[in-house]
């Protein structure tokens, strides 16, 4: 077994239990010491005598590590809580809520609830090195998703064409052998592509694309594109075959684990997806991985029904 990944068996014996857990947890949230999430005190913080309770004397508050995260209010113990985190950084093609809720003994409901809760936070700081962008060398391109007109019921069917017909759009960047970046698109226009890239990509980059007008005039960068049209892949330097080895792996996941994405919800998935290519080099250790999504879920929260009633 590689260096940097632990079997789940070698998981449950590392957190047997929630204690166990919730230590690992507010070693790595505080360091040791407590700090109220609530007014940021870190003196006068009083240990309470149910396990895992603070009171910040400052503001007359109670609270765990789970508060201000995506576990708050969660009912489900935290050991369980981290082997979702360690499934979700190395199940390569993700796990459905079905899965999950036979293995961790919660209802399919409240799996799905927690892994939406995961992906919210995987997409906090989806950022790149230099100000929070991408730099260098960096491949945008355009992907569909959305059932197939020929597999729709007659009355779901659009009838307006083949194609990309009633698909949603989503835009990745990559950078050339470092990090993704994926945004869902209301529309493949110009201003839309053109905002999207600008707010993730560095100037005086070289942009990598296919030969689609929308990415045209892009003054702030070297722009280089290939004509797939004309069945061109490579040319010189220019090629998008990194970003589309990232549309290989979300859309097995796509077609083999979930099977589909709601329009409403597409984004968490795909930041779950660029959460785990850009965590899951066999170099960082699957602990480090973990503990970079507990990180994320500080500050993130997101309830049931903001998530169900999502337009």
């Amino acid at each position: 077994m590689s260096k940097s990944t632990i079997s789940a068996y070698a998981f449950f014996k590392k957190f047997p239990d929630e204690a166990v857990a919730r230590e690992h947890m507010e070693k790595r949230r505080w360091n040791g010491k407590p700090v109220c999430p609530y007014c940021v005190a870190t003196e006068r913080i009083q240990v309470r005598t149910l396990a895992g309770y603070f009171r910040c004397l400052a503001c007359k508050k109670d609270f765990t590590v789970r508060t201000g995260t995506v576990m708050e209010r969660s009912h489900v113990p935290l050991n369980k809580w981290l082997y979702v985190m360690y499934l979700l950084s190395t199940a390569r093609k993700g796990v459905s809520s079905l899965q999950l809720a036979k293995e961790i003994g919660i209802t399919q409901r409240s799996a799905w609830f927690l892994l939406q809760r995961l992906r919210e936070a995987c997409g906090k700081g989806n950022e790149g090195h230099l100000n929070g962008l991408l730099f260098g060398i960096v491949e945008a391109d355009e992907a569909y998703f959305g059932g197939k007109e020929s597999n729709k019921h007659e009355a779901k069917k659009l009838k307006i064409g083949r194609g990309t017909v009633g698909k949603i759009a989503v835009l990745g960047m990559r950078e050339r052998g470092g990090r993704v970046r994926g945004k869902v698109l209301k529309d493949i226009g110009a201003d839309e592509i053109q905002g999207e890239i600008a707010a993730s990509v560095a100037p005086n980059s070289i942009l990598c694309t296919d030969e689609l007008r929308s990415y045209r005039g892009m003054d702030q960068y070297q722009q280089f594109a290939v004509v797939h049209s004309a069945k061109e892949f490579v040319n010189g330097m220019a090629h998008t075959n990194g970003i589309e080895s990232v549309w290989a792996v979300l859309k097995r996941g796509f077609y083999g684990t979930y099977h589909s994405f709601s329009g409403k919800h597409l984004q968490r998935y795909v930041d779950e997806f660029t959460f785990r290519l850009n965590e899951g080099n066999v170099k960082i250790h699957v602990m480090d991985r973990i503990d970079s999504l507990l990180e994320k879920s500080v500050g993130v929260r997101i309830t049931y029904k903001q998530l169900v009633n999502l337009n």
